[in-house]
């Protein structure tokens, strides 16, 4: 028998499918500006780490190679703190690390190892080597090879506005290093840019780390 009487409390909530939406929007809306408003005004997710310095006009090339190719759908760049992790790829990752990745690199799953402390690790020849075919220095690779990226060279011209736009949010780019951004990456070759990135990942912390010790 259907009852007439009306819905009330929790009861009302559950039967109507608008007000049902309109409050879960508003908790998640509001549970949001909690956990993420307070990480704008705190140092260790604003303040970059001692050492760390923006990207190179060369380095940025080679990043944005990196991120064109999609290197971050198999390759993570955040050391979790975790012991297994530490001992593997050296110290965990900071916020502060990242106050010029725009976008970060985080990543989300690892088919090939972590790279954010990759940077000296290997030799230049060795990252040339393992590009143009990774199974002439790891047989057991499957990672694919990238021959092409040495006969390709980086669009210097675009280079100027994109560090422009990177000052805008926060890179502490010099107009002397915009200026000649241009010169210094001028015939130089996709290879050569993701080799410069990934020489430098990690190794703002990792220098502090081995000062400090």
């Amino acid at each position: 028998m259907a009852s007439n009487e009306k819905l009330t409390g929790h009861a009302r909530i559950e039967t109507s499918n608008f007000l049902m939406i309109v409050l879960i929007t508003l908790v998640v809306a509001v549970g949001g500006l909690v956990e993420i408003v307070p990480l704008f005004f705190q140092k260790s997710t604003t303040q970059p780490v001692e050492g760390l310095k923006p990207y190179s006009a060369l380095q940025l090339a080679g990043r944005d190679v990196y991120v064109k190719e999609g290197c971050y759908n198999c390759h993570s760049q955040m050391v979790r703190p975790f012991q297994a992790e530490t001992l593997r790829y050296g110290p965990y990752s900071v916020a502060g690390e990242f106050v010029y990745d725009r976008p970060f690199q985080w990543g989300s799953k690892r088919t090939g190892p972590d790279l954010h402390r990759v940077g000296g690790r290997y030799s230049d020849e060795w990252h040339r080597v393992h590009l143009n075919n990774p199974r002439d220095v790891v047989p057991e690779s499957n990672m694919p090879a990238y021959p092409w990226l040495a006969n390709k060279q980086v669009k210097a011209e675009e280079l100027p506005r994109r560090m422009e736009v990177l000052r805008t949010l926060g890179a502490p780019y010099t107009d002397e290093e915009i200026a000649k951004s241009v010169d210094e990456v001028k015939g130089k070759t996709e290879l050569e840019a993701v080799i410069a990135y990934l020489q430098v990942l990690g190794t703002a912390r990792s220098a502090a780390k081995v000062a400090q010790q």
